[in-house]
């Protein structure tokens, strides 16, 4: 979900933006017009977030998922002849899986530890890094099940690298403990399109000689996102998106009113005989809120679904199908969900338990 401000500011510059006659998916990327657009949407990311000025904010292409590619190439890619580096993986999920099945591509992955044994439905205890570990990986917030971390792990001088994009901007989080991070826009920044990284300047330019120019950080970072054309569209977006941000009162403030969200949700489903949310309390995604029905049969469960979703479309509620890979149940609560919102969904959950009663 995207703001209705944000929304509706872009619907109105659509044909000229900032006075230029021109659209942002018109513009030159290394324009006069444009430039302006991608620094105000970098200096806005770097207050929000807080970033201290020795990283680097990339805005790039492909997604998160090639990230699971270029984060083992350029932090621990052979170039030596020496053999492959080992780099550690925290398994919480599909997503971690899904990059620890990439980077074994590039590096030796040591699975340092996993939640798949209860179907993801915690965040496993990190153990500390081993001697000769590259870099240490997670993966935030698990959106198809609904966990996330409450606290980094400490990794020591063994660089922390963290897949956030379900909840990059929806609380506050410290910049300094992660070498990188990295987000597709498309959960709390913007549309789909474009993938942002943060990297700490001192692993940059350590990718192999045989690296693609458009996989190599440094050459990024050099050229300020402008090596080839950036998503500009996606970048003007993600500035509106960041100004709402703002004007809501900043990360302390959307942080406030993400957790009161959650905790209606949660406190709903808890109380409920017919719902159940998987997930260990300690370990509940504030973005993301998994339930699943509680009685019955596997016929029975998925024919009260059904007609839960169904009857939820009619009342203009949509998209609360769990990820196709676990079923269940899903309420995707991200920083443009209105507490409003919430409140509706918890009170059609209510009436729907009591109406079968």
């Amino acid at each position: 979900m995207l703001p209705l401000e944000v929304l509706e500011q872009a619907a109105a510059e659509m044909p000229d933006v900032n006075g230029t006659g021109q659209s942002a998916m018109e513009m030159s990327h290394r324009s006069a017009d444009f430039l302006p657009i991608i620094e105000k949407t970098e200096r806005l990311l770097r207050e929000i977030l807080t970033i201290p000025d020795n990283y680097s904010v990339l805005f790039l292409q492909g997604g998160a998922v090639l990230q699971f590619a270029m984060v083992p190439i350029n932090l621990a890619g052979d170039s030596s002849g020496g053999g492959r580096k080992t780099a550690a993986y925290v398994d919480s999920g599909v997503w971690a899986s899904k990059a620890i099945d990439e980077a074994g591509k590039y590096v030796n992955v040591r699975v340092a530890a996993s939640s798949k044994d209860k179907n993801y439905s915690y965040i496993p205890p990190a153990p500390p890094p081993e001697a000769g570990d590259a870099y240490y990986y997670i993966c935030y917030n698990n959106t198809i099940f609904g966990t996330r971390w409450q606290s980094p792990p400490d990794t020591g001088e063994v660089p922390l690298v963290a897949d956030i994009s379900s909840c990059i901007a929806s609380e506050p989080l410290d910049v300094s403990r992660f070498a990188l991070l990295f987000a597709g826009a498309q959960k709390n920044l913007g549309p789909a399109g474009c993938t942002v990284v943060i990297i700490r300047n001192d692993l940059l330019g350590a990718a192999p000689p045989w690296t693609p120019a458009m996989l190599r950080y440094d050459i990024h970072a050099k050229e300020k996102s402008l090596y080839n054309t950036p998503p500009c569209y996606c970048i003007y977006m993600m500035g509106l998106v960041l100004e709402w941000i703002q004007g809501m009162g900043g990360i302390d403030a959307i942080a406030g009113r993400n957790q009161r969200k959650a905790a209606l949700l949660y406190d709903c489903l808890d109380a409920s005989r017919l719902f159940r949310p998987p997930v260990e309390k300690p370990h509940r995604s504030l973005m993301n809120v998994t339930f699943v029905v509680n009685e019955g049969d596997a016929v029975r469960r998925a024919a009260l679904e059904q007609r839960f979703l169904s009857e939820a479309a009619v009342q203009g509620m949509v998209n609360l199908a769990g990820h196709r890979l676990v079923g269940g149940l899903r309420a995707s609560i991200y920083n443009a969900m209105p507490e409003e919102g919430v409140k509706s969904l918890v009170s059609f959950i209510e009436k729907f338990e009591k109406d079968l009663r």
